[in-house]
């Protein structure tokens, strides 16, 4: 189903920035017990995945024909939306500083825009202008000014390719009217990207190693699994679902503007959770993403059209129309 109302996408996107950003703290207990990055986030994709299967499985009954005719987006979401985006980033961050490859990969929403500039050659409006330049602004405040710093060109690259599969995940999200409900899209993406991240790790690719004891979290100490269970259904499964219906609501461009909330609120959690200062610096860039996305909200709706533009290349039988 998809939503015309704007407020009813944004709501779903504050959502979706709000449990993406509790990723960071919730996967912190994980790593420090041994798990790799690549273990804990092919078990966040799988599980994630597996939560949101009984949801999807129940909207699609007696419409499987839908799931087979939107299967390159679900292919694009799940390998390129969900695994490669993981895998780039964490290649990158084996070189650089985990700022700078947090600030590279959330330019996702600037390449948008410049992707809809080249498309369709029109210039964005004074409106997205200002709106990318607050968002990026208060981002760096965010992370930390200090993400801007000579890096290896190689962790560069791969930082960029996070923010091209970032940006890839929002337009296959918001590329609507196959029918395919965005839990159903959801389930099926992170089932794809987890199996593709399995594969990776079991080649050898990345380490891919995980402990299974109990393990210290927020002052007490709690099964491996809790902490992974709660990474599967707040970071992952319910991020996933409402950012996608986000995306569907408001368009790639809105949708991944709002999502550089999530930088926000990751910042506001490890600090809750965590005990991690919340700077002054940091609230100020909260304010700057805020104004950056009013910014980008006074743009008059032509989102959904210019995803369709950018995406109208691919022959139905591949983009699932």
């Amino acid at each position: 189903m998809q939503l015309s109302s704007t407020s009813t996408g944004l709501s779903a996107a504050v959502i979706a920035a709000a449990s993406f950003g509790t990723s960071g703290t919730l996967v912190k207990p994980l790593l420090a017990e041994g798990w790799s990055p690549t273990a804990a986030v092919t078990a966040r994709a799988l599980a994630g995945g597996v939560l949101l299967l009984p949801i999807a499985l129940t909207m699609l009954r007696g419409r499987w024909h839908i799931l087979w005719q939107a299967r390159w987006r679900v292919m694009v979401m799940g390998v390129a939306g969900v695994a490669c985006t993981q895998l780039a980033y964490f290649a990158a961050i084996q070189t650089i500083p985990v700022s700078t490859a947090l600030l590279i990969e959330f330019l996702a929403p600037l390449l948008l825009v410049g992707l809809a500039w080249a498309r369709t050659r029109r210039m964005p409006r004074p409106t997205v202008l200002l709106g990318s330049i607050l968002a990026l602004a208060g981002l760096t405040l965010v992370i930390g000014p200090g993400a801007l710093q000579p890096v290896d060109p190689v962790g560069l690259a791969f930082a960029f390719a996070a923010a091209i599969g970032c940006a890839a995940y929002f337009l296959v999200a918001a590329r609507g009217g196959d029918g395919l409900p965005p839990v159903a899209l959801a389930a099926s993406g992170l089932l794809t990207g987890g199996l593709v991240l399995a594969l990776v790790g079991a080649g050898g690719l990345l380490p891919f190693t995980a402990t299974f004891g109990s393990l210290p979290m927020f002052g007490s100490h709690a099964p491996w699994w809790v902490p992974l269970l709660l990474l599967a259904l707040l970071s992952t499964a319910i991020a996933y679902a409402a950012g996608i219906t986000a995306s569907e609501a408001l368009g790639s461009r809105l949708a991944s503007f709002a999502g550089l909330l999530e930088v926000a609120f990751a910042a506001l959690f490890a600090w809750i959770l965590l005990g991690e200062a919340l700077t002054g610096i940091q609230i100020a860039g909260g304010i700057l993403i805020l104004a950056g996305i009013a910014a980008v909200r006074a743009e008059p709706a032509e989102e959904p059209f210019e995803d369709r533009e950018v995406l109208s290349p691919l022959p139905d039988h591949v983009s699932g129309a």
